[in-house]
């Protein structure tokens, strides 16, 4: 029936004049193509609600190309030293390294017990659901919850992005685990081999790859979020200086020049990465 009403939905009709007149589209794309229509017109009568009391275009874009050139063409550092800025670093990349390596570990143990094929069938939704959850609630809010409950500092960032790492590899590695083939699983459970031994002799060898190819990723965005939650949980480095440099000094030489650190930064792990995972793991680099 379902195939039915989908086939409907493309009428073909023939005109007096014998051409043919096909429509073609279903409610899904109609609801589409309106959403993008309504959000288009409410985008272009919000302009029209806008105050500009007060408002000079030509000083205000002036201005702004000011600011970017300051900013972009004249990096310096003012307020903190080169050694300075190199710990700044080493604490935003020890920050994304502590939160990778306990959330890999505590959500392989989890998505065993999350994978169908691994676990019982009420305590693999069970899992699901509460990583889901966990998952829904952005990593910025798990740092401002576990920041009231320990009090600012690296503690509160570093719980709060393992919390969300542990949601987000929790269902990665899970459907790794899932996508196993079924065979060695039962060539193995017909030998008499016990669950850890299935593990250890089946999934792992199977599975390592895909691992360590997620955990590679998730380090990467925990970088990024590192550097935001420098300043939201004030675990310092090099976010927390950016956050000064923006809001309390308003140096916008020093702004620039943390930006272009972390662009760096976040280039070299990038690559990093990415040849670690074409050398090693190709296949799970192209899965990835």
């Amino acid at each position: 029936m379902e195939m039915a009403k989908e086939l409907n939905t493309a009428l073909v009709k023939r005109k007096k004049n014998g051409k043919i007149n096909i429509k073609s589209g279903n409610k899904i794309d109609k609801v589409v193509n309106w959403t993008i229509w309504i959000l288009g017109i409410l985008t272009i009568l919000a302009f029209f609600f806008f105050d500009y009391t007060g408002l000079n275009l030509e000083r205000a874009i002036t201005g702004t190309f000011h600011n970017l050139k300051v900013m972009f063409l004249e990096p310096t550092l003012n307020h903190f030293s080169w050694g300075e800025a190199f710990y700044q670093v080493g604490i935003t990349l020890g920050l994304g390294v502590l939160a990778t390596i306990l959330g890999a570990i505590i959500a392989f143990f989890l998505a065993l017990m999350a994978a169908e094929n691994l676990s019982k069938p009420w305590l693999s939704r069970s899992v699901r659901v509460v990583v889901a959850l966990i998952r829904a609630v952005p990593t910025v809010l798990w740092v401002l919850i576990f920041a009231i409950a320990a009090g600012l500092g690296s503690e509160a960032a570093v719980l709060g992005m393992l919390f969300h790492s542990v949601a987000y590899l929790v269902k990665a590695f899970s459907e790794s685990f899932e996508e196993i083939d079924p065979g060695i699983i039962e060539a193995l459970r017909a030998t008499g081999s016990k669950w850890w031994h299935i593990v250890v002799k089946g999934v792992l060898p199977s599975t390592f790859t895909y691992l360590l190819s997620w955990t590679f990723l998730r380090f990467e965005i925990n970088f990024s979020v590192a550097v935001a939650m420098g300043a939201a949980a004030g675990a310092g480095g090099i976010g927390f200086e950016l956050f000064m440099a923006s809001g309390f000094y308003f140096d916008l030489r020093e702004v620039g020049f943390i930006t272009y650190a972390i662009l760096i930064i976040a280039i070299i792990l990038e690559l990093v990465s990415t040849r670690l995972k074409n050398r090693y793991f190709p296949s799970s680099a192209q899965t990835v």
